[in-house]
């Protein structure tokens, strides 16, 4: 059994807890942190989305396209549907010459409270645009464009821009083809399931400097991300808070039912967590933990994310969500 990693509190008491897993590697793919069953298999979900877009940037499709940092980054995001996002998605098209009658990831109403609150007071229903998936299903299609394979068909397991994913996966988290389980994600895209180290081994090959086939591509991944954190998720996310607040430092990516993942450039590390119940909270709980005790500098306050209130309905604070007590003497191995 996993070990208990964040706990929430009210009063004295510790009213319930959340089990997991975290794995990090270092530069030469060691494993330098191990807590509870690294060897565990979890879908990547959206934190695979950075190593879904190397394959746009590594054909020259996005060069050929005229695709800017920003269409880049929004690729690899998992966005609130801000006008921001939307935009950004649109334009992708755009230079496709599509529209988002294209997109095949399914309508979901906007993750961000603002955006949603708009739609509804419109009377409107959402579309696939709105769907936090829409930037990487946009890259999709513009890498079909590019190569002129058909755009019905892309989220089929056989279609070629699948298998060209699949093939640039094998690489990067060192893992024969035939070893990643298949699974269809929330936008209907095929996802894959690794362990919790190969996927921290993933996150290290994005900012490694070895001399590999997907350097070039990593290297343009990671500095439009880290450029526009914006993009990669939105206002009150964890994953643009760490990015920007990191200066680039930490390269964060949350997927859905408890996976984050991250990468310190730096230091030439990768990181892999997943909570086993699958709440979203305590994986930046977590996260954050990691980054203070890896010593990251930070140009804003993140404790919020470490040790947070819980409230009421009437703003009374109640209790606390926090690492566990287990979790932080096992961080101070990091410092």
């Amino acid at each position: 059994m996993n070990p208990i990693l964040v706990t929430r509190s009210r009063g004295s008491i510790t009213e319930s807890f959340h089990r997991g897993a975290i794995c990090i590697v270092d530069a030469m793919g060691n494993t330098v942190l191990s807590i509870g069953n690294v060897n565990q298999l979890c879908f990547t979900r959206s934190a695979l989305k950075l190593f879904q877009t190397i394959p746009l940037i590594k054909s020259g499709a996005a060069d050929s396209l005229g695709l800017s940092e920003e269409e880049i980054a929004i690729t690899c995001g998992s966005h609130n549907a801000e006008m921001e996002h939307v935009d950004a998605v649109k334009s992708l098209l755009a230079k496709c010459g599509l529209d988002t009658s294209h997109l095949k990831c399914g309508p979901q109403m906007p993750t961000g409270r603002k955006p949603r609150k708009e739609l509804q007071l419109a009377g409107k229903a959402p579309i696939d645009l709105h769907n936090n998936c829409s930037g990487k299903h946009a890259g999709f299609l513009a890498l079909c464009v590019y190569h002129g394979w058909p755009l019905d068909s892309y989220l089929e397991t056989n279609h070629p821009l699948q298998q060209m994913i699949l093939q640039t996966c094998a690489e990067v988290f060192e893992l024969p083809e035939e070893d990643f389980i298949l699974g269809e994600d929330g936008c209907s895209a095929p996802n894959y399931a690794t362990s919790l180290y190969h996927q921290a081994l993933a996150y290290k090959n994005l900012v490694s400097e070895s001399d590999s086939s997907y350097r070039e591509a990593c290297k343009r991944i990671v500095a439009a991300c880290s450029k526009y954190p914006f993009l990669i998720a939105g206002s009150n996310r964890y994953c643009t808070d760490i990015i920007r607040g990191s200066e680039g430092r930490v390269l964060g990516k949350t997927g859905a039912d408890g996976v984050f993942c991250m990468a310190f450039p730096e230091l030439g590390l990768g990181a892999a967590l997943k909570i086993d119940d699958g709440k979203m909270g305590p994986q930046y709980t977590v996260a954050q933990a990691i980054v203070e005790a890896l010593n990251i500098p930070l140009n804003a306050d993140l404790s919020n994310y470490t040790e947070s209130a819980i409230k009421n309905w009437n703003k009374h604070e109640v209790g606390t969500q926090k690492i566990s007590a287990e979790l932080a003497n096992l961080l101070t191995t990091l410092s």
